[in-house]
Order: structure tokens, then C-alpha cells, then sequence
């Protein structure tokens, strides 16, 4: 496999992110997250209320890096087989009946799943299992997806009648969960102005799937220094309350803390975003820097928490201030 040259990937990167802010007005940081988590082989679970682009994200990025895009749009009757593919009786050419498997949109490199709180807890399943193991298998068979495989999948926090909201073994499945903010007022003027006419932008294809698969495993060879990665492990462990020296408010407010996925997905972007940013090797600014996308769905409030509506960003917050980087200890 070609080594990839680490000015040429940020090169890309700020190209694939150029490409896609032609359609897409402002958010700069919510384009870093997906593409950190596409070049990661990530999933991501958007969060927002309605009309704020989601949907249309995921189209302009499979238009950027060119893959084959599905989509499934969640609704409570919904079946497993709706997604996965079923099989159907057919005739060959002699007249004799068998059965043909069909696949299901999951077959598609860059996959949305519209209002993913609206499916079932039984499509839900179904989904997520496809999400880890990257094959569908049925009537015996095995069933591989492409490569790469990537779900983006939405949900709106506010509305709440007629949801199922995702366990949270299912969601920690999900590398990152994003919050997709309401667009500011310069933001909003200048989607009037790009949207409301009848001509849609052209955008460009910058990379491939190949190119992708590629640089993924290039980047997954970044080495991690001993002190980041133990950097990164305590403060998986001080999101658990049942710790000795946890914070207060953690004791107080959580139920149970971040898993060990969380520390892959604290490594694997932090391996990204190093390389995004020129460095060789990942550092705790890093680890830092991605920690609220990677941890914020894995914290689990308990009732006390729930009730007093903490923000698990603030807690986040807390704990970067509490675990410190090897540098400060050292001091």
C-alpha cells in the first residue's frame, strides 16, 4: 500500500472541505467532525431539530468523496428486512423457482438513516448490528458490505411522541455524536440566497473510496505516545462514578461512564486530527480536541441527572479540567 504523504492528506482535507462549504453554508467545525470520522471509518449520529441540513450533508459528502450513497428513512413500521434485504422467490431461464437474495439499501458505502429514533428497537437492531459487523447474514448466507462503510444517522432531540430512543449499547456504536447547531444570522441570510433559486451547485468529486480505504490504513500507523494513551485512559475512567477520585458531579449526576469504544474513538480520531493539524504524532490537545464528540452520547445520566437537566458537555468539561495531561503533572 502507497504511503501517504502527510502534507498531500491535509491538502485533501481542506480541498473535500472546501468542496462541500460550496453548497453548504457555515458549519466549519460540524464538516471537521464528519470528515475526521470518515477518514477514521467511523460512524456519526447527528443531533438537531429539523430544517438545519442534515440530510442534505450527507448528500453533499458522498458527492465530495465520491461513494455510492443509501439512504432509509426511519418510520415506526419499519422492518429489518426493509433495510437489510429480503429473499424473493424467481424463475430461472428452465422455468425452476429459487430464491434470490435482495439487497437492502445498507448495501451502499455512505448511508443515511433518517430520524434513526423513529425506527423500532428491532431495527434499530438490525441496523446497529450492520454498523459493527459490517455484513448482513440471512437464510444462511453472509453478506459483506462495501468498503468503505460508513452511517450517518440523524435524530431531532426536541419532538419525542412516536420515538424509540437508541439503547445505549447502541449508542455507543457510534464514534462521534454531533450536535448540529442553528445557523447564525449572517448564516441565514446567505442560505436565502444560495437556496432559494432553482439552480443547485455542481460539486466535485476530490477523492474515492479506495483513496480513502487507503489513508485509513495509513493513519492507523500514527504513533501514539505511552503518557497520551494513558492520558486518554484515565479520563475514560474518571467519567465513572464508582472511582475513588471522581468528581463530585460525577458521582452525583451519572449513572455509568464512558466504555472502552470510547477510548478507540478518543485514539482514532485523535489520529486524524493530528494529521489534519501537521503532526506526526498524537499528542493530549489531540485527545482534547475531540473529547466532547467522542464521549458526550457514552456519559449516561442517572435519574438525578436527568432531572436537573445536566449538560453532559459541561461535564466533559469537567473532566478535562480535573484528569491532567502529562505536561501539567509533570509541573
Amino acid at each position: 500500500m502507497p504511503k501517504i504523504d502527510s502534507s498531500a492528506f491535509r491538502e485533501l482535507f481542506h480541498r473535500l472541505k472546501s468542496e462541500m462549504q460550496k453548497a453548504i453554508v457555515g458549519y466549519d467545525d460540524l464538516l471537521t467532525d464528519v470528515l475526521v470520522a470518515t477518514f477514521s471509518g467511523g460512524h456519526v449520529l447527528l443531533e438537531g431539530v429539523p430544517g438545519l441540513g442534515k440530510t442534505f450533508l450527507v448528500r453533499v459528502l458522498s458527492q465530495a468523496v465520491g461513494l455510492e450513497p443509501g439512504r432509509v428513512q426511519c418510520t415506526p413500521d419499519l422492518m429489518p428486512a426493509d433495510i437489510l434485504g429480503t429473499h424473493i422467490v424467481s424463475e430461472d431461464e428452465r422455468g425452476h423457482r429459487t430464491l434470490r437474495f435482495e439487497r437492502g439499501p445498507v448495501f451502499k458505502n455512505l448511508l443515511l438513516v433518517d430520524e434513526i429514533n423513529r425506527a423500532t428497537p428491532k431495527t434499530q437492531a438490525a441496523l446497529l448490528e450492520v454498523m459493527q459487523e459490517r455484513c448482513v447474514t440471512t437464510g444462511g448466507e453472509r453478506h459483506l458490505l462495501p468498503e468503505p462503510f460508513l452511517v450517518l444517522a440523524t435524530q431531532n432531540p426536541m419532538e419525542m411522541e412516536g420515538t424509540y430512543p437508541l439503547p445505549e449499547a447502541q449508542l455507543d456504536r457510534f464514534m462521534f455524536k454531533v450536535k448540529v447547531p442553528f445557523p447564525d444570522l449572517e448564516s441565514l441570510v446567505e442560505i436565502s440566497r444560495r437556496t432559494t433559486g432553482f439552480n443547485e451547485q455542481k460539486l466535485e468529486g476530490v477523492t474515492s473510496g479506495e483513496e480513502i480505504i487507503a489513508i485509513q490504513h495509513e493513519l492507523a500507523k500514527m504513533p501514539v505516545p505511552d503518557p497520551v494513551a494513558h492520558y486518554a485512559s484515565r479520563l475514560i475512567l474518571a467519567s465513572h462514578p464508582e472511582q475513588p477520585d471522581a468528581l463530585p458531579e460525577i458521582k452525583r449526576y451519572v449513572a455509568y461512564g464512558a466504555s472502552p469504544r470510547g477510548l478507540q474513538a478518543l485514539i482514532r480520531g485523535a489520529r486524524v486530527w493530528a494529521a489534519v493539524h501537521g503532526s506526526t504524532a498524537v499528542s493530549t490537545e489531540d485527545i482534547r480536541d475531540i473529547a466532547h464528540q467522542s464521549l458526550r452520547h457514552r456519559i449516561i445520566l442517572n435519574f438525578e441527572g436527568e432531572a436537573q437537566q445536566i449538560k453532559i458537555d459541561d461535564l466533559i468539561d469537567k473532566l478535562l479540567n480535573q484528569v491532567k495531561t502529562p505536561a501539567r503533572e509533570a509541573a
